[in-house]
């Protein structure tokens, strides 16, 4: 038997039940639901899989039209840092992957044996490198196998969209008028909608080293040696004339202090599956509306001597590649995205539009332009995107990569000293242990010339505990809300929780202490850690590093 106190499924409408919230409902009575989880990310599918498990009915609310998040939508190379410290789910979901692989007719377009990507070896019972439509299929199983039904619809962000009795959130309102009432709530979106209209705090860019006691935070100019110009590039329209104007997305020269806070955020892209197998490729699209002026400074980079092509394909199955940044000037358009975590939806579908002609044109760019280097015309012209994965996005990915929007100012900050392990919290529901990780933020002038500023890269010394408290609001602000996604961490920590296995981790964590929750009646504030721990640990989450 099913432990639910309201039994509800899809399309199923039922009035509210007697509660604390019942005076304060929409004048449309809601779906009712033990737990609602917003967002279809890879995290929002485990979490509403572990909730079935646990036998709660199940809102799972698709806010961006695709099902699986990044790890569906391109990043079939899956940046781990070290694979044992994934455990419950998330490690169910890789081995299913790796099964998949295991099967020889599985290799379509090449044998097993010639395979040398990352993530496939020998002796390992999970694949961390994969074809997005295998993701796909993976995903969708796991919700069938649940009976769980994505609800396709955004959040209503207007007021009385979330509506609350103190610090309870009793519904949500979809633009498309349903209402959702639910005893628990996890924000699993890419961008924190839920939380904010909750009325958590949270924030956006990089926080002040000071903040935090931090080292790696905040602006960091001095230190831009990564992903950088080696050679010096002229940033202006007319090259030397300063009077001339900059060239697009180039920010004036400033005075900011290193280790200064800001708004921004590191910079999105898409992450490409190209492929080099000419039965299977489609050759790079050329943008409608091309604008050559976008990519002078990339030429200027060629013409100053630069002999790299500005990529990075990882190898997946079937001659296939999850393409990411790599370089001075590369697929990720820095400075284009500090309006999108608070913009409105439409506004974020311009900023998202926007990147994909601007990836588009860099790449029809690469292969065909004449002060591209030949050499490097000729490995962008034998590659083109594979022309069996996202049919019906003309082989594009569907969702824009956003590293980072709000992150949730919780009851636990997640800085760089949990990182580097000198802070130890008592609560872990997780373990992170992928590098602090931020691409860069913004171009400018420095010395006459053009220079990125934002990236580092520093390796953690071990797999580190995330508290639970990090996925907790203030319990000043709201009670039955769980964030695994746009998690408590500062700017810099979050670059290394920010990873598609850990969202999986920590938004299993958060589902099961939503029945705990509503099994014992109790704000998510106030859960018996040891309990919680307990049960975790049953699911196969991996608490704590063992090993040197």
């Amino acid at each position: 038997m099913e432990r639910v106190s309201r039994r509800a499924w899809l399309g199923c409408f039922l009035l509210a039940a007697a509660s604390s919230c019942a005076t304060s409902q929409p004048q449309m009575p809601p779906i009712e639901f033990d737990i609602c989880i917003y967002g279809a990310t890879s995290a929002g599918i485990v979490a509403a899989v572990q909730a079935r498990r646990d036998g709660r009915s199940v809102a799972l609310i698709d806010c961006d039209h695709w099902i699986g998040g990044l790890t569906t939508s391109g990043l079939g190379a899956t940046d781990v840092g070290r694979d044992a410290a994934i455990g419950g789910l998330a490690r169910e979901f890789y081995r299913e992957l790796r099964k998949h692989y295991d099967q020889d007719a599985n290799w379509t377009r090449q044998e097993r044996a010639q395979f040398s990507g990352r993530g496939q070896g020998k002796g390992r019972d999970v694949a961390f490198t994969f074809e997005p439509h295998v993701a796909s299929a993976q995903f969708a199983a796991m919700l069938k196998a649940a009976k769980v039904a994505p609800i396709v619809a955004r959040l209503d962000r207007s007021a009385g969209g979330v509506v609350k009795d103190g610090t309870r959130v009793c519904s949500i309102r979809l633009q498309d008028g349903r209402v959702i009432g639910a005893r628990v709530f996890l924000d699993c979106s890419y961008e924190g909608d839920l939380l904010a209209a909750a009325g958590c705090d949270y924030a956006v860019g990089r926080e002040a080293n000071a903040t935090y006691g931090e080292t790696l935070n905040g602006v960091a100019a001095s230190q831009a040696t990564k992903h950088q110009f080696a050679q010096d590039v002229d940033p202006y329209l007319r090259p030397g004339d300063p009077t001339s104007g900059l060239l697009p997305g180039v920010e004036p020269a400033s005075n900011e202090q290193d280790g200064a806070g800001d708004r921004r955020i590191q910079a999105y892209c898409y992450r490409l599956c190209a492929t080099d197998d000419p039965q299977n490729r489609v050759s790079w699209p050329r943008p409608q509306n091309y604008d050559e002026r976008e990519f002078e400074l990339l030429l200027r980079w060629f013409d100053a001597g630069n002999r790299m092509a500005p990529w990075h394909p990882v190898h997946l199955p079937n001659r296939k590649t999850d393409s990411n940044n790599n370089g001075a000037f590369s697929t990720d358009a820095i400075g284009q995205n500090h309006a999108y975590p608070e913009a409105s939806h439409e506004e974020r579908a311009r900023i998202a539009t926007a990147h994909r002609n601007w990836q588009q044109g860099l790449m029809w760019t690469l292969a065909n332009h004449p002060r591209v280097p030949f050499a490097i015309r000729e490995e962008f012209q034998r590659f083109g995107l594979a022309k069996d994965e996202w049919v019906e996005y003309g082989n594009w990915p569907p969702l824009l990569y956003v590293r980072e929007a709000r992150r949730l100012v919780g009851e636990v900050i997640v800085t760089e000293a949990h990182c580097n392990g000198v802070t130890v919290e008592p609560d872990p529901v997780g373990l992170g242990a992928y590098a602090m990780d931020s691409h860069n933020v913004r171009r400018h002038v420095v010395k006459g010339f053009v220079r990125n500023e934002g990236d580092v890269q520093v390796r953690v010394p071990k797999p580190y505990g995330i508290s639970y408290r990090s996925l907790v609001p203030k319990r000043t602000q709201c009670d039955n809300l769980l964030v695994p996604v746009c998690a408590s961490a500062s700017h810099i920590a979050f670059g290394s929780i920010r990873m598609e296995p850990v969202f999986m981790v920590l938004a299993q964590s958060a589902a099961i202490a939503a029945d705990m929750a509503i099994a014992g009646d109790l704000k998510v504030q106030d859960l018996p850690y040891e309990q919680l721990r307990d049960r975790l640990l049953a699911a196969g989450q991996a608490l704590q590093w063992k090993r040197n």
